[in-house]
């Protein structure tokens, strides 16, 4: 099986997911079948139809998360010592040569990202770019259409 990195943030929010899937909404829907169920002929029972379907959906999304924590390989960035350089979980303060404009990311597993939070996956090019460099340093990403060149201002582990 392959492993894939997850940040301990990824992980801790995933085990909460699954912890309330198991404990609040598994039973709510094994009430509501049942409750359904009380109220007879099932071919024509719309209430029972739906709870079954939204079974369907939460125990997919508990095979999927026990899955997902099956293949991670959970890393505590503020644990590993990387000198400073760029590394799966690290936090990188960049800023645009072209338009003076500081952003800040996240280097993240592939379930994790989310870039309206500022979270990049480490397949994306801006993060395969990044690993590896550390602060003061100058990395050119690929964009559609154009290049991007940053500089790496500040490398954080949290």
């Amino acid at each position: 099986m392959k492993r894939s990195p997850m940040t301990l943030r990824g992980a801790e929010l995933l085990r909460a997911e699954l912890k309330r899937l198991k404990s609040e909404e598994r039973p709510r829907v094994i009430k509501a079948i049942a409750e359904a169920r009380s109220h007879g002929d099932l071919s024509e029972n719309a209430e029972y139809h739906a709870a079954r379907e939204q079974q369907g959906f939460i125990e997919g999304r508990i095979g999927e998360i026990e899955g997902r924590l099956g293949a991670a390989e959970i890393i505590d960035v503020s644990a590993v010592a990387a000198g400073g350089r760029v590394i799966f979980g690290a936090t990188v303060e960049l800023e645009d040569q072209d338009s003076g404009v500081s952003v800040t990311y996240q280097i993240v597993g592939e379930d994790e990202a989310e870039i309206k939070s500022g979270r990049i996956s480490i397949g994306s090019p801006i993060a395969r770019a990044l690993i590896g460099k550390s602060a003061g340093d100058v990395v050119e990403v690929t964009a559609p259409g154009k290049t991007l060149s940053y500089e790496i201002r500040v490398v954080r582990y949290v």
